[in-house]
């Protein structure tokens, strides 16, 4: 760096805002006379605000399609499910090689909830079948849900065409059904389903309702199960059709499991209400269940954890992109103090040309600053560019927050300047003698 091109940062009588922009023209100078230096040195800031934009934002990708999975059970909903015990002795029946395994919910427990706790609304019994459902010679291994007509509106879903049962179809045992839409294109790939007959098992169903996708992942399998495959079929129908005894054939022999209902959906008036019933409706099950064949589910209480593990991760990944700051900001620091050592002569020419020790103190300072703008600038670039490949290669939800780039190049900026205070005083409180004395 040269001498005379220093000296054109201009007198100390200059204007402020002239100062300032000569200041920043000439860090622009002496930076650009050592762009793979300048380059090396702001990678750790580009490195350091990309990752804290990308990583929030998978991080904020997951948290949401985990929330809203939740959000799908009902937050003023409270779940219980049919657990097979771990063990459970088997009741032969007459010495032949069935065995009949009972356990479960039971219509006396709906009956029980209904009637002995205070801020019950709404119930939602539902039973789960596992058959092939065949169109012709189409066929899809599917999960029939056996429930009742106010299943959609109680589980935040919503039939897309056709419609759901009615409560009269459910009271006559009709043979309709509403099937899933991930089903759809396989056993009717060139025409649509409704008013079409499937077979389930040995009888046949009216298609009268299409309901909406689920995305990747469906809200079965946040419920717990892993069918891809859907079709709802009226309660009654599937007590008519299957009774209560499902089979389940082995080699040689075959299993039956007395089971009434898989699963019930329980709605309270108020939010409020969601934990106190829940206690209730725990103490309840104990006394009237011998064995542990239940489980209960609290979606106010997972949609709670969930957030309180999303600021958790917010906080790992934000403190993991911190330390890539604070090593960008140590190589500004590291570049700046040898910029001063190679520097010194020229500083003692213009401590001796008249300049103050504030007028040395930001040309460094704008010199640090423009290095960790430009890594901010070019981190804030990529680091909204990886989130959108992620979600277009790795088919992952990502959500870039529009404070994330903003906060992360404010860091960036901010880190400049800490990191570089301490190079510009350095270098300003050189002796102009001694300075000019170096070679």
């Amino acid at each position: 760096m040269s001498a005379t091109s220093s000296i054109a940062a201009g007198p100390a009588s200059a204007l402020p805002f002239t100062h300032l922009s000569r200041a920043v023209r000439l860090g622009f100078k002496n930076l650009s006379s050592h762009r793979l230096r300048s380059l090396l040195t702001v990678l750790g800031i580009v490195f350091g605000v990309c990752s804290v934009i990308a990583m929030l934002a998978i991080g904020e990708g997951a948290s949401f399609e985990a929330q809203e999975q939740i959000k799908n059970l009902g937050s003023q909903n409270i779940i219980l499910r049919s657990v097979k015990p771990p063990e459970e002795q088997k009741v032969s029946d007459k010495g032949s090689q069935s065995y009949v395994l009972e356990y479960g919910l039971t219509y006396p427990d709906l009956q029980r909830i209904q009637s002995t706790i205070p801020g019950v609304t709404v119930l939602v019994p539902e039973r789960t079948l596992s058959e092939y459902v065949w169109n012709i010679s189409r066929r899809v291994d599917c999960e029939i849900q056996a429930t009742v007509p106010w299943y959609p509106a109680m589980r935040n879903q919503h039939v897309v065409r056709g419609r759901f049962f009615s409560d009269e179809e459910m009271a006559g045992s009709a043979n309709v059904c509403v099937l899933g839409a991930e089903m759809v294109p396989v056993l009717f790939p060139l025409e649509s389903p409704l008013g079409r007959d499937v077979r389930g098992g040995g009888d046949y169903y009216r298609v009268i309702g299409i309901m909406a996708p689920q995305g990747r992942r469906t809200a079965a399998e946040a419920s717990g199960k892993g069918a891809a495959y859907r079709m709802f079929i009226p309660l009654e129908t599937a007590k008519t059709r299957y009774g209560e005894i499902l089979m389940k054939r082995r080699s040689g022999s075959f299993e039956a499991e007395r089971i009434q209902l898989h699963e019930v959906t329980v709605k309270v008036a108020g939010p409020e209400q969601v934990l106190p019933v829940a206690d209730a409706i725990k103490e309840l099950m104990r006394h009237n269940h011998l064995k542990l064949d239940y489980e209960i589910i609290v979606p106010l209480e997972m949609l709670r954890q969930a957030e309180r593990t999303k600021q958790i991760f917010n906080v790992v990944l934000g403190s993991i992109a911190a330390i890539s700051l604070l090593v960008g900001g140590i190589g500004i620091m590291n570049i700046m103090l040898a910029s001063v050592t190679e520097r010194t002569r020229e500083i003692g020419i213009r401590r001796a040309l008249g300049a103050r020790r504030r007028d040395i103190v930001t040309q460094f300072l704008v010199e640090s600053v423009i290095l960790s703008a430009a890594g901010g600038l070019l981190g804030v670039a990529l680091g909204v560019t990886i989130p959108w490949l992620v979600t277009r290669f790795a088919e992952m939800r990502t959500i870039v927050t529009f404070w994330s780039p903003m906060v992360a190049f404010s860091i960036s900026a901010l880190v400049g300047i800490i990191f570089g205070i301490y190079p510009a005083f350095r270098a300003a409180r050189m002796d102009p003698v001694e300075a000019l004395r170096h070679e």
